[in-house]
């Protein structure tokens, strides 16, 4: 396996610099910052971590149970959603409604919606790249109408190095304008190809130059490329990498080990880069493991609210 900052070391350098450049965003994270009180960040559920559970027809539930399951089973008060799930509801009022008056009844927040499907931001076509951009617009309206600060989107493009970084730019900086009226945020989650590249990304960030344009570190998704001998950055120096720029975070899992600790992801390390950075918001639990669900989910809280206490 060949692993990332092995690189080129103009790349390096990126990475080093973007890390160095927390410092100088730190007043803008704080904009994000929820009121955490004693604890270093709070704990939201992205819904993602019960997609075999909704796929399952025979389970009877839909997107709408999402927020009553979330803090009934869960005892947590804020939601991430993905579109997957509700798909054909962008312009639904009457749903959006539903939805919105679900979150209210069991005191929930609407935190964001993960964006999927929706054509590439950074299409080497142009038309195909302003149709990818207008099919957003609809996310961004749901995303206000639902009481979320962002949209959670994809960087994928196509050709070199330096191509993609002006295509992807360009797509984002056009959906970061016309979500900007609505006060919703564009956040990039570090997600395959060059997005997964820390790197590649903060400059992509940069080059867009909006202040609702940001990132989505994710814990787990530093593949560039998989298979025999993938392309891995470094998922510490990624998510150091990123920060700078995030309006939420991902907490991925997948396995636990007998002491309740991720088996791929030291926490206590990974969670002193998030809040060293000044995040002090929600961070999203999504696990993504096999076995149950609930599980799964009860098992990453259960570390996030361990490790709060130890870095709080």
């Amino acid at each position: 396996m060949r692993t990332f900052p092995n690189v080129p070391s103009r790349r390096q350098f990126l990475q080093a610099s973007m890390a160095a450049a927390a410092a100088t965003t730190l007043a803008g994270q704080r904009v994000f910052a929820a009121e955490g009180g004693d604890a270093p960040y709070k704990i939201s559920l992205a819904e993602w971590s019960l997609h075999r559970t909704l796929r399952d027809k025979s389970k009877g539930i839909t997107n709408l149970d999402f927020p009553r399951i979330t803090k009934e089973e869960f005892g947590i008060d804020a939601v991430e959603y993905v579109n997957q799930f509700f798909k054909d509801k962008a312009r639904d009022t009457n749903y959006l409604t539903e939805l919105k008056t679900r979150c209210s009844d069991v005191g929930v927040k609407s935190l964001l919606i993960m964006v999927d499907g929706e054509g590439r931001l950074g299409d080497p076509d142009k038309q195909k790249r302003k149709q990818a951009v207008e099919n957003h617009h609809q996310w961004v309206e749901a995303a206000k109408f639902l009481g979320c600060h962002s949209i959670r989107v994809n960087a994928a493009s196509g050709g070199s190095y330096t191509e993609q970084l002006d295509r992807a730019a360009d797509g984002l900086r056009r959906l970061s304008e016309f979500a900007a009226p609505h006060g919703i945020n564009v956040i990039v989650e570090n997600h395959g190809g060059l997005s997964s590249n820390a790197a590649w990304l903060a400059v992509v960030i940069e080059r867009v130059g909006m202040d609702n344009c940001g990132t989505l570190p994710d814990f787990g998704n530093f593949y560039i490329t998989r298979g025999e001998n993938p392309d891995l950055f470094n998922r510490y120096h990624g998510v150091q990498a990123l920060m700078p720029y995030a309006k939420a975070v991902s907490a991925k899992t997948h396995e636990f080990d007998e002491e309740g600790n991720e088996t791929s992801t030291d926490y206590e390390r990974m969670m002193r880069i998030v809040v060293e950075h000044g995040y002090h918001g929600y961070v999203g639990i999504e696990f993504e493991g096999g076995g149950d669900e609930y599980e799964g989910i009860r098992k990453s809280k259960a570390l996030l609210e361990k490790v709060a206490k130890k870095i709080g």
